[in-house]
């Protein structure tokens, strides 16, 4: 057999191998992750942490010193002086981003210090621990949100920080028994839907081309069945060209 016959199937084999191999699915490559600039969510979380230690802060100095028993003096101060190095982390934070954040409480805060300084006794007590519950179970979720999407690395950091401040001063309050759990505000849950794909869905996205498993494996067993088949023939075709039997009929 000449040598170019015998080269033809084994080329036929090595193509039908390598189509096979062209439409296995490739591993998905991750986009390039550019600069990351601050966004609406991003900023929320700065002026909400913000915000919070300009009012909370002369709020847990004034439970300190009018707080009717020494549990609410005893968390007042505590809550002060934390919210006092949070204030400053967030002020890092946003020196870092080049961000500008409030320097003053908004009107409704002071709206709520005036209310605390004009009270007394048990009343106070109950105002103090009602107000900042309700600030710190509304600002947590916002955290764990921005938290959970954010793609600026000194924010990520900032929101594992607050987290863990609200999450006691949350604790602390609670300890006073003062809380009126039932008077807080419903969580926010986003609307049920079904999810059960969406997990399936972003795995799958960026691979190409979309092939079923089953046509990939049939492709595969093709292939192997034509080499074999090649393979057989091109034995077959060596043996007969060196018998001798096959020589004296030529001649």
């Amino acid at each position: 057999m000449p040598r170019s016959s015998r080269a033809r199937p084994a080329g036929i084999a090595t193509a039908a191998l390598l189509l096979s191999l062209a439409v296995l699915p490739t591993p998905a490559r991750a986009a390039p992750v550019g600069p990351t600039q601050l966004n609406a969510a991003d900023m929320t979380l700065l002026n909400g942490v913000r915000l919070a230690g300009l009012w909370e802060i002369p709020a847990g100095q004034m439970a300190a010193s009018k707080g009717s028993t020494a549990k609410v003096r005893q968390v007042g101060q505590m809550i002060a002086d934390q919210h006092v190095e949070l204030d400053q982390l967030v002020v890092d934070a946003a020196n870092k981003l080049g961000a500008t954040i409030p320097s003053n409480p908004t009107a409704e805060q002071q709206g709520w210090l005036s209310e605390m300084q004009n009270n007394r006794g048990r009343q106070f007590d109950q105002i103090f621990v009602t107000r900042l519950r309700a600030a710190h179970g509304k600002i947590f979720p916002v955290i764990g949100a921005v938290r959970a999407a954010t793609r600026n690395p000194v924010v990520r950091t900032l929101a594992d920080q607050s987290t863990i401040f609200v999450m006691n001063h949350m604790k602390m309050l609670e300890t006073t028994g003062l809380v009126q759990y039932e008077r807080l505000p419903p969580a926010a849950l986003p609307p049920a839907q079904d999810v059960s794909a969406l997990g399936i869905a972003q795995a799958n996205t960026g691979i190409a081309p979309p092939v079923q498993p089953a046509v990939l494996w049939i492709l595969l067993v093709c292939t192997m069945a034509i080499a074999a088949i090649v393979s057989v023939r091109v034995v077959r075709g060596r043996r007969a060209a060196t018998d001798p039997r096959s020589r004296m009929l030529r001649g």
